[in-house]
């Protein structure tokens, strides 16, 4: 028989809650009994709205296509001239260091922890233990640096500036920790009437809410509707965000 590594099973009054006290890996996938999917993230600068999409950190440009200081095979940092954007001590700890550019096309890093640095100055992230740079970089290379999607999420505005990580259940508070909905019945707002049956989208004409597919707004499909649609009403979604 198949070898399945099962999901952890967490019970209502753990999705219920938002704690100070960081407890899993961001990013952790969990179900309830009734297999309901969740993601475990923290709150950004905003608590969480209940039933509001929500979405990863907005990108920053100015940490993009960065040129990095050449490094071997087998190193276990990179250094990259910061654009003009400040980064904050360890913002990017769970997040990946990306090879746009070659040589070193293609790979991703993950990061554990870095220093805070000024707009414009270097930067020096530590890669995870066993994520040694696997080819070597030089100054032709370009590195993207990328948050984890679930660290510092937010409501989903009505121009996404990140990647949709999943629907609030709770209201975690600002820079807590917590439980987002990503798959099954779910509690979701929407905007406009979309009727039963068919697939909603953000972002919507609110900030938070969900709208028919086929907007011209339309760019992430996160279910489809469990009953007809009203304006402004959180009503069930049938979620399928991962």
């Amino acid at each position: 028989m198949p070898n399945f590594s099962p999901d952890p099973i967490v019970t209502a009054s753990q999705v219920f809650s938002s704690s100070p006290t960081k407890s899993h890996q961001l990013g952790t996938r969990a179900v309830t009994p009734d297999g309901r999917v969740f993601r475990y993230c923290q709150a950004g600068a905003a608590g969480l709205v209940v039933g509001n999409a929500i979405q990863a950190p907005a990108q920053i440009a100015n940490h993009q296509q960065l040129t990095p200081v050449a490094a071997g095979v087998n190193a276990v940092t990179i250094t990259v001239a910061l654009g003009a954007t400040a980064a904050t001590l360890n913002q990017y700890a769970g997040g990946w260091a990306l090879i746009d550019t070659t040589p070193g096309l293609g790979y991703a890093y993950p990061i554990s922890g870095h220093p805070a640095a000024d707009a414009s100055a270097n930067l020096t992230v530590t890669l995870a233990p066993d994520s040694a740079i696997q080819v070597a970089l030089t100054t032709s290379s370009r590195v993207s640096l990328q948050v984890n999607p679930y660290s510092g999420v937010i409501q989903a505005p009505t121009t996404l500036t990140g990647a949709v990580v999943g629907v609030a259940v709770y209201p975690i508070v600002a820079g807590e920790y917590g439980w987002v909905q990503t798959h099954g019945p779910g509690a979701v707002l929407i905007a406009g009437t979309p009727g039963v049956g068919l697939a909603v989208v953000v972002p919507g004409s609110a900030a938070g809410a969900v709208v028919i597919d086929g907007a011209a707004s339309a760019t992430k499909v996160v279910g489809s509707m469990m009953v007809t649609g009203v304006d402004g009403k959180v009503q069930a979604v049938l979620l399928n965000i991962n």
